[in-house]
């Protein structure tokens, strides 16, 4: 485990550089310089219920809260193409996206008379898939419903405070299986690594993915940020990174051949749109609140304040907190660690990109994964080796980690701001 420790804390270090953005309050979105295609990310931050082991930008769903912010999330799209932005793929995640599904149709059908859309993908939990939602769901034109399952274990269920939100995990199974079949791609988004799971209730849910024979899945480690450390320890226990390779092998030991890798830890039994948008699309946009987006070389992210949000859309101003222009060496490696993490990198088609010899301001990192054996190269295109595609779950794991933990600082930062101790709208509770 030498070498993945190692991994670990050479990525937490970088990746504590590359989000060091720097707020402002006069930031702007990188002008359009290119016909390139892109991406574009919304984010709808409502749960019915919060899980404690997620730390992304969610709130408890209020509709007095979620209408007005709707109508804001429309005026970005708008003024998105205003700035003369086209986007060829749709991605809703959250929280919740389908907390409200009238609104949700609003907002996908602009995003389609505006732009040249050719796919969307939205996200759901197992309690949305009701036979009126999946039919309104389908109505939109939903190339991709991934559902936030996580597990079929009834006990681990319980313990991340799902059950009683969600159902059995034998309720959940029959809800996919009649959801199979409706979209072009049902992804089932499980993780692995909880402190209170075993091997054995691994292989059960494995078992269970292969019988009900989704489209795809995604495997995710579990990422724990600073804040939602506290509360696992409570519920579950210290996170053992040393089981995660053995489990991780093991996932991938039970899913092939039936499924292939589209990104070391999303699996496909066909070519179908993934999760990890960031690996098929160079560039994306980060619309809602706390949303992140990467266009130009830099990376920006809204306001986590959900009033602040609607306020700044009602006047016509984009929402921006802050942003970090990326260096050439920067772009380089952002564009290393994502191309590999889907498997294989051009070399000679990144150079093209950025005019350069990537190879001049890559070769350490290059070199030491071709010298562990996590990377090989053949005719000019790097590919990930098996043990690459575990080094790349680290990688990977710790990138959104840094995410999340950056995330919670700007939750600090908003808390900090509201003078006299009173909690912002919209705040995290």
């Amino acid at each position: 485990m030498l070498i993945e420790r190692f991994i670990t804390s050479v990525a937490r270090k970088k990746n504590a550089e590359y989000l060091g953005f720097k707020p402002g309050s006069d930031l702007a979105v990188p002008p359009v310089k290119d016909a390139k295609e892109r991406l574009l990310y919304v984010h709808v931050p409502f749960c019915e219920e919060l899980c404690p082991y997620c730390s992304f930008n969610r709130v408890v769903f209020r509709e007095e809260l979620a209408r007005p912010y709707f109508e804001a999330l429309r005026k970005e799209i708008l003024a998105y193409s205003e700035l003369g932005y086209d986007f060829q793929a749709v991605y809703v995640g959250g929280g919740t996206p389908t907390v409200l599904p009238e609104e949700l149709e609003r907002s996908i059908a602009l995003a389609r008379r505006l732009f040249n859309v050719r796919e969307v993908s939205v996200e759901t939990n197992p309690n949305h898939l009701t036979p009126e939602n999946l039919e309104r769901l389908a109505a939109m034109g939903i190339n991709r419903l991934s559902v936030g399952v996580q597990t079929f274990d009834d006990e681990l269920l319980r313990k991340v405070e799902r059950y009683h939100k969600y159902g059995s995990g034998e309720e959940i199974a029959e809800r996919l299986s009649l959801t199979q079949g409706r979209f072009q791609t049902l992804n089932v988004d499980m993780i692995f690594n909880f402190p209170a799971q075993s091997m054995e209730v691994l292989e059960k849910d494995l078992s269970t993915i292969l019988e009900l024979e989704v489209d795809q899945v995604t495997y995710y480690p579990l990422m724990v940020s600073h804040s939602t450390k506290e509360s696992m320890n409570r519920l579950m226990g210290i996170v053992d990174y040393d089981q995660e390779k053995e489990f991780y092998q093991r996932i991938t030991g039970m899913l092939y051949p039936h499924y292939h890798p589209a990104t070391a830890w999303c699996f496909s039994r066909k070519e179908a749109m993934i999760d990890e948008y960031v690996v098929n699309y160079e560039e994306y946009a980060g619309l809602g609140s706390g949303s992140i987006g990467y266009l130009g070389g830099s990376a920006y992210a809204n306001t986590f304040d959900i009033a602040e949000y609607t306020g700044k859309m009602d006047k016509g101003t984009l929402p921006l907190a802050a942003r970090k222009d990326f260096s050439l060496r920067e772009q380089l490696r952002y564009d290393l660690i994502m191309k590999l993490f889907g498997l294989s990198l051009d070399l000679a088609r990144l150079n093209e990109k950025h005019g350069v010899n990537s190879l001049k301001y890559l070769w350490p990192e290059i070199g030491f994964f071709i010298m562990t054996g996590g990377l090989k190269k053949e005719d000019g295109v790097l590919k990930l080796t098996p043990r690459g595609q575990y080094y790349w779950v680290i990688m990977m794991r710790e990138f959104f980690i840094g995410v999340n933990n950056f995330r919670d600082y700007c939750r600090e930062e908003m808390a900090r701001a509201d003078e006299g101790g009173h909690r912002v709208i919209g705040q995290p509770a």
